[in-house]
């Protein structure tokens, strides 16, 4: 389009302002049909008008509530008697959790001075072995967690390297753009590709009671959603792990990604850099004064960026695993609403008014103190 075109044809003026209340400081745009208002053209103009109806004037019938005493201190009242009992419960509940959290990271050094030299050699000796001793009893199942620190799941390159086509369907193979840089290898592409996949959590645990080994399951330990919907139960695992730098676990190549529940966790990526994923179960009780023989393969390098590993043990309630955070939000507000209640009720005993008092006005006590 020629620019002096444009010139030569500047677009038309705003319409002026009309005025449509009879009053010189009040004006209306003519362009009211554009705020969905009733309009008509005016008969002495081209311009539009808006029609004086109770709807243009605000005057339809409505219904406003009256906020009074009695209604404010039902309410705090209520909320209350609902949120205390639900933080008292709530705070028994994760009482009765049982829980044991075991840092590792640091015991299994085998005396080394130099903690990536030793994560990182295939020489060392990576095995540790310790014992816990159960102070309550722990009803099964007793759920294992490994728990790391100062690793950002949440990183936005971390997040994005990979690619959930590829893990749903076979045909997708070679869609590894989003993957790098654990995209390809020479002999075709990774399944499953990115760093997330690659930086799969390798540490192993064996348990034991008097000498007499205790069955961890694996079994559903992710999410039915996860295995059903996000991997494939035809895509099996190619060219993983097999570049010069190895990130963390291996997966089984005979099984497709929807039975290797391992990763399927491990790519649900955490918000926080200090999260809890679920390694498995113990499906059996363990007594008071039980000493739990650990044995730890000690694999997983967070020693390069100063994270830190915690073995943890748990039962749980109706309410999840240990939490007294929730327990202590209900009781806090619970508590607040009944102290307004009572301050409310002190209040309205001890210095009443009448509701919809006109001399509470501030021009009306203004005119009372002259």
């Amino acid at each position: 389009m020629d620019p002096s075109a444009v010139q030569a044809h500047p677009p038309p003026p705003l319409p002026p302002l009309k005025n449509n209340l009879k009053d010189p400081n009040v004006y209306s745009f003519s362009l009211c049909q554009f705020i969905f208002l009733p309009c008509f053209p005016d008969e002495q103009s081209s311009e539009f008008s808006v029609v004086d109806s109770r709807f243009s004037q605000q005057e339809l019938p409505a219904c406003k509530f009256i906020v009074t005493p009695a209604v404010v201190i039902t309410t705090f009242v209520a909320i209350a008697i609902v949120f205390i009992p639900l933080g008292l419960a709530s705070l028994f509940a994760s009482d009765n959790v049982v829980e044991i959290v075991h840092r590792y990271d640091d015991l299994c050094l085998q005396g080394s001075s130099n903690a990536v030299q030793h994560i990182q050699s295939k020489n060392s000796n990576k095995t540790c072995a310790g014992k816990l001793t159960v102070s309550k009893e722990m009803k099964g199942p007793i759920f294992i967690y490994y728990q790391l620190d100062n690793f950002y799941q949440n990183h936005r390159r971390y997040v994005k390297s990979r690619s959930d086509k590829q893990l749903k369907y076979k045909a997708d193979a070679d869609d590894t753009g989003s993957c790098s840089p654990e995209a390809n290898t020479d002999e075709g592409p990774i399944v499953p590709c990115g760093l997330v996949a690659w930086s799969l959590f390798n540490d192993t645990y064996k348990f034991a009671v008097q000498n007499k080994a205790v069955d961890v399951s694996k079994k559903n330990i992710a999410w039915e959603s996860d295995r059903n919907h996000k991997f494939g139960s035809d895509v099996y695992p190619q060219n993983f792990q097999s570049g010069g730098l190895i990130g963390g676990a291996n997966l089984e190549t005979s099984k497709p990604l929807s039975e290797q529940e391992d990763l399927i966790v491990w790519m649900r990526t955490a918000a926080l850099p200090t999260f809890r994923k679920l390694y498995g179960r113990i499906e059996g009780d363990l007594g008071v004064n039980d000493n739990l023989e650990v044995v730890v393969e000690n694999n997983y390098n967070t020693y390069s960026f100063g994270g830190k590993k915690w073995l943890v043990l748990s039962t749980t309630s109706w309410i999840g695993g240990k939490n007294e955070f929730i327990g202590i939000a209900y009781l806090t507000i619970g508590g607040l609403c009944l102290f307004l209640a009572i301050s409310f009720i002190l209040i309205y005993v001890l210095r009443p008014r009448q509701l919809g008092d006109p001399s509470y006005l501030s021009w009306n006590k203004q005119s009372q103190v002259q």
